[in-house]
């Protein structure tokens, strides 16, 4: 099946009024950066045939795919070093991961990176759907691109200014910058309410302590980095602001209850589902008075199935938090613990640094359907939501090129936001 046999086009919409419209030319005229009003609120897909053609082609592709490979385009993974290496020859072409994630480990400058991102690309192309290529790239202290890219401030400084028009440039800027070297996902942004001072995980990653106020940012953010064909993922859900325990290092455990979450930790996440957030990243960790299970979120059913999908209405992709982070290994195996996250309804496992740990979890997931623990209908049902994922936002292997990135990265435009993003209100 040729992925890109089915007629496919971007187009874009635009829900806003004439007023707004002139006032966002007026904002943005001296940035040089689209509004959300010049670029429309998202990128909708539209199809020379019909919503049925569609599913029928993918589930044509899915049929024709055995179970090694639906399981690894299950997983996004890491990998060591600056260039195509064996460990991800096997990764990609024996495994058929479904994505990769680089960190500042893996980035040098410019070149490498694209001539990197390109080698991936080159070894999926036996593979049936194409590979995301994601990192963390949320500004602030948690940004990966190399020297050229834009520097902006922290999210809780952007907070400050509270402007969504400001945060949908910013979006737009990581976005469009990311995919000038061949990215096509960013996990950001962050909507955790940070209210626990003693929080260092996140911090001044989070856009502050008001629960609207990160609602509004954040699915601002999120639209800027759709916008540029870049998929956002919205994260920590159900939301990791309150915590004091670093999650890479222990599992750390609220007394939260429901209520409580539903009137505060949950409204940003609930404000992105209803202004179409296409992946959320689950956080590991435990909320007692919620899940009696004691499992944490990540893998708890109640919070994927029950509260994000039934309650919250969330019809896209589920990824976990990594599962190397030290929360889930010293109460788990990494392969348990990619049963229990399928189980509960996760469809994209995270794992990490470890290539043994990687194939323990990808072996896992085989033999959890070999053996009857998941069925294929189960699997069947995330790869489909993978596959419209890969769709919806157009994804291919092409590559990138040396004169996309030096004519969109670290531009002037781009540096006269960042500035703006930077000055006191």
């Amino acid at each position: 099946m040729n992925w890109r046999s089915m007629p496919y086009a971007w187009e874009k919409t635009n829900t806003s009024t004439s007023s707004n419209a002139e006032q966002n030319d007026n904002q943005s005229a001296s940035t040089g950066v689209l509004t959300p009003t010049q670029s429309g609120t998202n990128l909708t897909p539209t199809t020379a045939v019909n919503e049925n053609t569609q599913n029928d082609v993918i589930d044509s592709i899915i049929a024709n795919m055995d179970l090694q490979e639906k399981i690894g385009q299950m997983f996004i993974v890491s990998f060591t070093g600056t260039n195509v290496s064996a460990d991800l020859i096997t990764l990609v072409q024996d495994y058929h991961v479904g994505g990769v994630i680089l960190f500042s480990e893996n980035i040098q400058d410019d070149k490498q990176l694209l001539a990197l991102l390109n080698g991936i690309k080159a070894l999926n192309e036996g593979n049936k759907l194409p590979i995301l290529i994601s990192t963390d790239q949320e500004g602030g202290r948690i940004s990966r691109l190399p020297s050229r890219a834009t520097k902006f401030p922290s999210n809780l400084i952007i907070g400050k200014r509270d402007s969504a028009t400001l945060s949908y440039q910013i979006g737009s800027i990581l976005g469009t910058e990311m995919k000038a070297y061949g990215f096509n996902m960013d996990f950001a942004p962050v909507l955790d309410v940070v209210t626990n001072p003693q929080n260092t995980v996140i911090g001044d990653r989070s856009f502050g302590s008001n629960p609207n106020l990160v609602s509004t940012l954040g699915v601002a953010t999120m639209k800027g980095i759709s916008s540029s064909g870049v998929i956002p993922v919205v994260k920590h859900f159900p939301g990791h602001g309150d915590t004091s325990v670093d999650s890479h290092q222990e599992l750390p455990v609220s007394n939260a209850t429901l209520p409580h979450l539903r009137s505060f930790e949950l409204l940003p996440f609930e404000k992105a589902i209803q202004n179409g957030a296409s992946v959320v990243m689950v956080a590991h960790i435990k909320f007692a008075n919620v899940d009696p299970s004691g499992l944490p979120a990540s893998l708890s059913e109640v919070f994927i199935s029950d509260i994000l999908r039934n309650e919250l209405g969330f019809t896209g992709v589920v990824i976990t938090d990594d599962l190397h982070m030290e929360a889930i290994t010293k109460h788990y195996s990494v392969g348990d613990a990619a049963i229990k996250a399928v189980q509960a309804g996760a469809d994209v496992v995270l794992v990490c640094h470890s290539l043994d740990e990687q194939e323990q979890a990808i072996n896992a997931l085989v033999n959890a359907v070999k053996t009857g623990q998941i069925s294929e209908e189960r699997i069947n049902e995330s790869i489909k939501r993978i596959a419209m994922l890969k769709r919806h936002y157009d994804l291919t292997d092409e590559p990138s090129s040396i004169a996309a990135v030096l004519s969109e990265v670290g531009t002037e435009e781009h540096a006269d936001v960042a500035k703006e993003a930077s000055v006191a209100p």
